[in-house]
């Protein structure tokens, strides 16, 4: 069977799937294997497993064959098809970090949480349905804790900064983490001479910049040959993008100190990223038109900001970040 169009070989027995959430190339689903057994790192939403159980097919993979499900972290966008992945794949344990074990087995309060950011209409078109797994098919990482797949050893990293409940996914043969949100967003429209422009992503509501510049120091004393994001896809160039990537979280940081009393908190501070975001790419040297770039990013600034007000109402992150700048 011809590998789907949605399926990008990325060498090292690792896939990338796009799940087709908002867009085309915007989110990332991994599919690992090895010796005839496999793994999938984030599953995108519920609408994304058919396409996550079709990539099995065209690799000959049978789904028994899947001994993981591992989950970065359980905002929607990662771990909202969990459940249905899971009842596809008789045999595989869900890996997800302590924090978030909760939420994969009674999704009760996720689907309430998420609510209260996206709206009921918005829930129903893009994420679906939440389904629990079974308590006795859930495994809580250990920060450090080495699992195999026939052999190949994946190293979880407790990783908080984007949400306390973060892991990244070490992969030795690959020389490359599986980063959640925890490295940045890099869209592919956005490459310039295959260098990625790569920003933060501050969704709420658990953003601590210290604690993400204190993960990415921790992912980059790998040595990393490259980066697998959620959205999206692979990055090389690994220490360039850090350093870029820390730069943006300083600015982004200062936009959001700079706008904590201004009324209407929310347009304002939207507004300021995507000039940030906009003046970035244009320094970086992306080409495309004004507009194709609002578009782009507009969704993401203001999910961006939302997350750092949330930040900004936490009065001990703020006399921190004060400090800091």
């Amino acid at each position: 069977m011809p590998l789907p169009s949605f399926c990008e070989p990325l060498g090292d027995g690792l896939w990338a799937i796009d799940t087709g959430f908002h867009r085309d190339r915007f989110d990332a689903a991994y599919l690992v294997a090895e010796g005839g057994r496999a793994a999938f790192i984030d599953t995108g939403t519920a609408f994304a497993v058919p396409r996550l159980l079709a990539a099995l097919d065209a690799l000959d993979l049978p789904r028994g064959a899947v001994d993981f499900v591992i989950a970065t972290h359980v905002h929607l966008d990662h771990a909202g098809g969990v459940g249905q992945l899971m009842q596809a794949l008789p045999g595989a344990r869900l890996v997800v970090h302590p924090r978030g074990a909760r939420h994969m087995i009674d999704p009760a309060a996720l689907w309430q949480g998420a609510l209260g950011v996206y709206g009921e209409a918005q829930m129903a078109r893009a994420y679906g349905t939440l389904l629990p797994v079974a308590a006795d098919r859930v495994h809580s990482t250990a920060d450090g804790e080495t699992l195999h797949l026939a052999g190949r050893p994946l190293v979880f990293a407790h990783t908080p900064g984007h949400a306390q409940h973060h892991q990244c996914v070490w992969d030795a043969r690959s020389a490359g983490w599986f980063t959640g949100d925890n490295f940045g967003m890099a869209y592919p429209e956005f490459n310039v001479d295959g260098r990625a422009f790569i920003f933060p992503t501050t969704t709420p509501v658990q953003f601590e910049p210290d604690a993400m510049r204190a993960s990415i120091a921790r992912l980059m004393a790998a040595a990393p040959r490259q980066m697998f994001l959620t959205h999206y896809s692979r990055v090389t160039g690994v220490p360039d993008c850090a350093a870029r990537l820390l730069a943006m979280i300083d600015a982004t940081v200062a936009a959001a100190l700079a706008h904590r009393a201004t009324p209407d908190r929310l347009a304002t501070l939207t507004a300021a990223l995507m000039r940030l975001y906009g003046d970035g790419a244009r320094a970086f040297g992306v080409a495309l038109p004004d507009a194709r770039i609002a578009e782009l990013l507009r969704d993401d600034a203001a999910l961006n900001a939302a997350g750092l007000i949330a930040w900004l109402d936490r009065p001990l992150r703020v006399s921190s970040a004060a400090i800091r700048t």
